[in-house]
C-alpha cells in the first residue's frame, strides 16, 4: 500500500497532543476517521484536524471505515474490548500502554491478534527516544561489555488528569502501571530481554488513596542482571526527573544526560557523541519514531518492535510488583 489509512479511537490528551499531530505530518499516511464518546470533543478535534469521518461509537467506525490500521487511545479499562474488536475487524492496531489492566485481561488481546493474523503494537515510546536507540546499538556492539545493572527512575506528574486514572478498577493501578511499566520495558529492552526471576516492590500512597503514587522496585533476572527502579507522582522534587544508568563489564552509560564511558586497560574513555538534544525534543521524537515504526510494520517494511507478546510479559512482571507490595515479600515470577 502507498498510503496507510489510519483511524483513531479516543480523543483525549495523547491523541490531541501526540498522535493526531504526528499522523497529519507523516508522509504517506491519511487520517480517515476518529471515534470519541464525548460528542463535543469529537467535533472540536475532528474540525481542528479536518477529519470528515467521525463517530461516537467505535463499532460503527470499524463497520464503515476503510482504514488499514487503528490507534487505540482510550482509558485502560476499555482496551480489551476495543482492541479485540479492531483485530476481529482485520485491522492492525497500536494501543497505548498499558495493554490492559491485568495480565489475564491482556492475554485474550494477544490471542485475538494471533488468531486474526494482525499486527499489534503497544505504545512503549521510551524505546524510540533517539538516545535510547543509540544506547541499545552501543550495547549490542559490546561497547560497555555485558550489561549487569540498570538503575532508573522517573519523578513527574501523572500522565492523565482524568478521574478514571486514579481509580484502580478503571486504570489497573497507579504510578507503577503509568510510569513504572515504561521504565521496566526500557530496562529489559536494553538488557536484551532476560527473563525476570524475582521482584520486590514497596509502594506508597502519599497523595492518593485508591492507587499508589510512589514505588521502588528491585528486579532480578535469570541471567543475573538486576534492575533498580523508582517512580513517583508525588515525591517533593524541584523539577521533573528522568534518568537511567546502565553498568556493564567494560563500561557504563546513561540517559538524560546521554553519556558513555568504556574501560580501556586502566582508563575510562569518554565515548559520548558530541551534541545533545533537550529532553522535550527527545520525548517528541520518541512518539514520532514510534509512529513511523508502526506505519512501517503495517506496510510490511519492518517487524513490530514493541509487540503485544512483549507487553504481555511486562504485565506479568507488573502483577508481581503489585503482589510483592501487597504481601510485603519478594515474588518469584514462576509462582504467579
Amino acid at each position: 500500500m502507498e498510503t496507510v489509512k489510519v483511524a483513531v479511537i479516543g480523543l483525549g490528551g495523547i491523541a490531541q497532543l501526540v498522535h493526531l499531530p504526528n499522523l497529519i505530518k507523516a508522509n504517506n499516511v491519511s487520517v480517515t476517521a476518529v471515534a470519541e464518546i464525548n460528542k463535543n470533543r469529537l467535533n472540536t478535534i475532528a474540525d481542528k484536524f479536518n477529519i470528515v469521518e467521525r463517530y461516537t461509537n467505535y463499532e460503527e467506525l470499524l463497520e464503515k471505515s476503510d482504514c488499514d490500521a487503528v490507534i487505540v487511545a482510550t482509558p485502560t479499562a476499555t482496551h480489551k474490548e476495543i482492541t479485540i474488536s479492531v483485530l476481529h475487524a482485520k485491522k492492525d492496531v497500536l494501543v497505548e500502554k498499558p495493554l490492559a489492566r491485568t495480565y489475564e485481561e491482556a492475554k485474550p488481546i494477544v490471542e485475538a491478534a494471533r488468531k486474526n493474523k494482525r499486527k499489534i503494537m503497544v505504545g512503549m515510546n521510551l524505546r524510540y527516544r533517539p538516545d535510547a536507540m543509540l544506547l541499545r546499538s552501543l550495547i549490542k556492539n559490546d561497547e560497555i561489555g555485558t550489561p549487569l545493572y540498570v538503575k532508573c527512575g522517573w519523578f513527574r506528574s501523572q500522565s492523565s488528569k482524568g478521574k478514571w486514572f486514579t481509580r484502580k478498577e478503571e486504570s489497573g493501578g497507579g504510578v507503577i502501571i503509568d510510569l513504572g511499566i515504561l521504565l521496566l520495558d526500557l530496562s529489559l529492552w536494553l538488557l536484551n530481554y532476560p527473563p525476570v526471576e524475582t521482584v520486590s516492590t514497596q509502594r506508597y500512597f502519599l497523595n492518593t488513596n485508591n492507587v499508589e503514587d510512589t514505588s521502588v522496585s528491585f528486579i532480578r533476572c535469570q541471567d543475573s542482571s538486576i534492575i533498580s527502579m523508582e517512580a513517583s507522582w508525588s515525591l517533593p522534587v524541584e523539577k521533573d526527573i528522568f534518568y537511567l544508568n546502565i553498568y556493564g563489564t567494560k563500561g557504563t552509560a546513561s540517559l538524560n544526560p546521554f553519556r558513555v564511558f568504556k574501560r580501556v586497560e586502566d582508563q575510562l574513555i569518554d565515548l559520548t557523541p558530541a551534541g545533545s538534544e533537550s529532553p522535550l525534543s527527545l520525548l517528541r521524537k520518541s512518539y514520532l519514531n514510534e509512529l513511523k515504526s508502526f506505519i512501517g510494520a503495517v506496510k510490511g517494511l519492518n517487524p513490530i518492535f514493541s509487540s503485544g507478546e512483549e507487553a504481555l510479559s511486562r504485565m506479568q512482571v507488573v502483577e508481581a510488583m503489585y503482589k510483592s507490595a501487597l504481601e510485603n515479600q519478594e515474588i518469584k515470577i514462576k509462582d504467579l
